[in-house]
Order: C-alpha cells, then structure tokens, then sequence
C-alpha cells in the first residue's frame, strides 16, 4: 500500500476518534494539540506523505485507535512506525 494511502486512512482513523485532521502550510513539522477543548492533528501539507504519517503515527499513539478498524496494510504500518519511532518506508505499489 502506498503512504499517501496509509496517511488517508490515518487521517479518516483520527476523524472517527473526533480529532480534528487540519493540513496546513508553514514552518512546522505537525502534531497533535488541545486547543480551547478542540482535539487537533495538524499537518504540514508541503511535507511528503512518510512524514504526514510519522506525525499520525505519533498522534494515534496515545488515542484509542484499537476502536477504529484499520487495514491489516495500514495497522501494520502503523505498529512498525511506532516500534521504530522513525519514519517507516512503505512499498510503491498499491494494494488494498
């Protein structure tokens, strides 16, 4: 499966545990934050996709994400980014 797939559903993952997903443009590497109440997973949208899910790997950590299902393909992209806690190279081709 190819990392833009795995940030995707990353992303829609964080969605369906009320985390607000925001990509932006700027100076910043990305991360999650409490602000006034609101749960936020910022990424920096001019970064490739192995970084986006380095950061959603990092924000996923600590959230419930055994409630979400997730594609044997992206929870295993997912537990090797966490057991490596570097970011994690994913195969080129695509295969849900």
């Amino acid at each position: 499966m190819k990392s833009v797939q795995i940030a995707k559903e990353l992303e829609e993952a964080a969605r369906q545990l009320d985390v607000r997903v925001r990509k932006e443009k700027g100076n910043f590497r990305g991360g999650y934050c409490i602000r006034k109440g609101e749960e936020i997973l910022m990424l920096n949208r001019q970064h490739p996709p192995e970084i986006q899910v380095a950061v959603l790997a990092g924000a996923l950590k600590n959230l419930p994400i055994d409630s979400v299902y997730l594609k044997p393909a992206v929870r295993q992209a997912l537990e090797e980014a966490w057991k490596t806690d570097t970011l994690v190279e994913f195969e080129s081709e695509d295969d849900d």
